[in-house]
């Protein structure tokens, strides 16, 4: 998997997936169309300010709440390519997985990064670079098998691409 690199959107603690994708907006599980409305509960307009690539950093417990697969969705198709927080929700981490959404915890990296520093993140050689400050931080690289789930676009992609 390639190194990941854009730009730091900051988030708080216990950003739940009512926030990052607000229920009225679950009437659908087109992924496109979530997208439209990603982070819409905290941070209206957040989809027109991101750019592809960008990520999101936050604190404790991103993604509590809701176990649906909606808020990693939408998240990943607005185009952030990786989210970092102090600690994620267990199934929110695993859903991201399941999609094909790099997530990575690193508190230091978390209470460090400053909205708008450039970020460069390498699961597969375990570090975050934040190109900014000129800090780099260690982070567990993935094992082999969330590598393949990631680089496949998530599950589904994987287990097609493995059968043939």
């Amino acid at each position: 998997m390639k190194a990941i690199v854009g730009k730091a959107w900051k988030y708080q603690d216990n950003i739940n997936t009512d926030e990052i994708i607000p229920a009225k907006y679950l009437n659908t599980s087109d992924p496109k169309e979530l997208a439209q409305h990603c982070m819409a509960g905290i941070d209206e307009d957040f989809v027109s300010r991101i750019s592809p690539g960008d990520l999101i950093v936050a604190g404790q417990n991103f993604g509590c709440g809701s176990s649906r697969e909606h808020a990693p969705w939408a998240i990943k198709e607005a185009g952030i390519s990786c989210v970092i927080a102090k600690t994620f929700a267990r199934i929110f981490f695993r859903n991201a997985i399941n999609i094909g959404l790099p997530i990575v915890e690193c508190r230091e990296a978390a209470e460090e990064i400053r909205e708008g520093d450039v970020i460069e993140v390498d699961v597969d050689s375990g570090k975050i670079i934040n190109r900014s400050q000129q800090k780099e931080y260690k982070i567990s690289a993935y094992p082999q098998f969330m590598q393949k789930l990631i680089s496949a676009g998530g599950l589904i992609n994987y287990i097609k691409t493995s059968r043939r």
